[in-house]
């Protein structure tokens, strides 16, 4: 991947998980990385490519780093738990997944297709980690619930007060 296809994925990251696929335009993303829009459209046709791209990448990071923690930390609850942390306490606090999934009834078809992959991969990890189908759709959603309540109270230490009994189950 080009260093500008990056900078711009980064850019649109950090849009998305503030205010969705609505809350950027190309032009923004321009003026965030210092390039014409233009410039924007060369690496990414269309608003749709870049969104699904940055789902993409979030969902094989998110993927790639729970796999090596789970080769240091055998508890699937403790290591979900600790990834989503990480998340509600930066400085965007919200999962771009997440945001997108709220909408995803609306979103663009190959949008809607990357972000049904990231939660089904998630369910997917789980159960392979050891939880049982229901059990990893349960522990998802609750994790992913105390991330929303957290930015939405603008607190992440509600995330803690939500997911502290997680690891006590």
């Amino acid at each position: 991947m080009t260093d500008m296809k990056t900078v711009i994925m980064n850019a649109a990251e950090r849009r998305i998980q503030a205010g969705g696929l609505g809350g950027f335009s190309f032009r923004e993303i321009a003026e965030d990385v210092g390039v014409k829009s233009s410039s924007v459209h060369y690496h990414f046709p269309t608003k749709e490519d870049l969104a699904a791209a940055v789902v993409r990448r979030w969902s094989d990071r998110t993927s790639a780093n729970i796999d090596e923690a789970f080769e240091k930390e055998p508890d699937p609850v403790r290591i979900w738990t600790k990834a989503f942390r990480g998340t509600a306490l930066s400085k965007a606090h919200m999962c771009p997944c997440t945001v997108l999934g709220a909408a995803s009834h609306d979103l663009p078809k190959q949008v809607g297709v990357e972000v049904t992959r990231f939660f089904k991969m998630c369910q997917d990890k789980l159960v392979s980690q050891g939880l049982s189908p229901n059990k990893a759709a349960e522990f998802l959603s609750t994790i992913i619930g105390a991330l929303v309540v957290a930015s939405a109270l603008g607190d992440s230490a509600e995330y803690d007060r939500a997911t502290k009994s997680l690891a006590k189950r």
